[in-house]
């Protein structure tokens, strides 16, 4: 099965963050979620803490098929201010890896330039054509383009989650989880 790192930076969005890391596990994908303080508890943007599995430090020199980056603020601007954050997005990146990015997360990944040329979504007003006119910005809920994944915020947490799974797995384990889930009536 793959193995993603789920990197939690003081301030990120709880929703997002433990909406992803249930629905890649029910896809039975290994989740390594890794503090980037020395400390495993990890306090969100609204107060929930979560103990993560590791540090970053730890993890930092393994191998992942995947990172996904959870967005909430200040989250975001904290992954984005973390040095060893871009260096895992450039070597997953160059390695021909995956990298995600929700709500105000993708910022990093533009940041670290893995966006130039790329389709790519975000929370409104995180990048703008401005800013960045290297990026085709999008208000889809999810967009994947080649081996880079972006969503909106919060209420596409879970879509986003579902894209990952099959981009990681298949449709019918997809489909699978997302059964499981009774979505729909």
């Amino acid at each position: 099965m793959p193995n993603v790192l789920i990197p939690l930076a003081k301030g990120y969005e709880e929703l997002e963050a433990v909406t992803i890391i249930d629905l890649l596990r029910r896809a039975e994908i290994t989740v390594i979620t890794a503090s980037l303080e020395q400390q495993t508890v990890v306090v969100a943007s609204r107060g929930v803490r979560m103990v993560a599995d590791t540090t970053l430090d730890k993890v930092i020199y393994d191998d992942f098929d995947m990172i996904i980056l959870p967005g909430g603020l200040p989250g975001a601007t904290h992954l984005n201010d973390d040095i060893r954050i871009h260096a895992i997005l450039k070597r997953l990146h160059q390695s021909s890896k995956a990298v995600a990015a929700i709500c105000a997360a993708p910022i990093v990944l533009a940041n670290a330039g893995l966006l130039n040329g790329k389709r790519a979504t975000c929370y409104p007003g995180i990048l703008n054509t401005n800013d960045w006119p290297e990026i085709t910005l999008s208000d889809d809920a999810v967009v994947i383009d080649d081996n880079i994944l972006t969503s909106r915020g919060p209420g596409t947490a879970m879509d986003f989650a579902l894209a990952i799974i099959e981009f990681l797995t298949n449709h019918t384990t997809r489909n699978e989880v997302e059964i499981g889930l009774v979505r729909s009536a």
